[in-house]
């Protein structure tokens, strides 16, 4: 399964990584790395996170990474998997 991300989900992580190196650069890019890993392993179970509750579709899904929400949606007819959001788990950006 091929992993997309949407240049939405770039640019808002961007803004993450930068938010995180103000406070600490390694930090920053741990957080990048650790969440490079998680997204890589999705295809394997990509039905292991819960259902969105931000969407009605069983095909998103909310994978959370320390206090981030990350939402993707499943295209098995394409074998893709579209990445298209991170926010803060409380609040949501939509």
């Amino acid at each position: 399964m091929v992993i997309v991300r949407t240049q939405e989900y770039q640019k808002e992580l961007l803004a993450i990584l930068k938010y995180i190196a103000d406070d600490k650069i390694s930090a920053s890019k741990k957080f990048k790395k650790d969440l490079d890993e998680q997204i890589a392993k999705i295809p394997d179970f990509p039905y292991k996170y819960r259902k969105s509750i931000y969407f009605d579709d069983d095909n998103i899904r909310d994978m959370i990474f320390k206090k981030y929400t990350i939402n993707y949606e499943i295209d098995v007819s394409k074998n893709r998997l579209f990445i298209f959001s991170i926010f803060n788990q409380n609040k949501p950006c939509f």
